[in-house]
């Protein structure tokens, strides 16, 4: 396979990205200067070299080799957090709306996508790891899509199951269903915490 459908090939497989924008980046990239691509290939590899996920809550993150926060995002590692505090969220840029509304103080579990690929880690964090005295509250907060919806119901009994006697609560309405919460405007992010249920 030649160079440039190789490089095609691989960027189909960002989300998104079907075969034309993959062939626009590749003929986009061409067009740099080698300087471009060094800086592109460099930040890939620190990507990759230096970015880890929590422990806790699989949130990636870049320690900068501070020995306090070894395993642990800032999130995590942030002792103003409400540590009795849970927001299940599908994916990392999920977290990233819901911490920009500046209207959520707990801590964060990372599913890792609707079909739940990290569901027995969620039961450890509960059931193994939970702040002393157990979360007061889980809120979930994946996207009102049919997939998220039945992650919810998951979520929900694997959270019952795991003997928690944490309060179970949902977004509010107002985020559209089938929408997702990465391209909720904060107002209405906002709201829906606020009027969890």
């Amino acid at each position: 396979m030649d160079s440039i459908n190789k490089l095609i090939n691989i960027f189909r497989n960002f989300p998104t990205v079907g075969p034309r924008t993959a062939s626009r980046f590749v003929y986009y990239l061409l067009k740099l200067p080698k300087q471009n691509i060094d800086e592109l290939i460099t930040a890939i590899q620190e990507l990759q070299n230096k970015v880890k996920l929590c422990q806790t809550c699989f949130n990636p993150f870049e320690s900068g080799g501070d020995p306090m926060s070894a395993g642990f995002c800032p999130i995590c590692a942030d002792p103003r957090r409400e540590k009795k505090l849970l927001c299940v969220v599908e994916k990392e840029a999920d977290l990233l709306t819901i911490e920009n509304t500046k209207k959520y103080n707990g801590l964060y579990f990372i599913l890792g996508g609707t079909v739940a690929p990290r569901v027995d880690d969620l039961k450890k964090r509960i059931k193994e790891n939970p702040p002393a005295g157990g979360f007061s509250e889980i809120i979930i907060a994946l996207n009102p899509t049919p997939e998220g919806s039945a992650a919810s119901v998951l979520v929900e009994s694997l959270i019952k199951e795991s003997g928690s006697h944490a309060k179970i609560t949902h977004l509010a309405k107002g985020i559209p269903v089938g929408g997702e919460l990465e391209y909720a405007d904060e107002e209405t992010l906002e709201s829906a915490l606020e009027g969890r249920k």
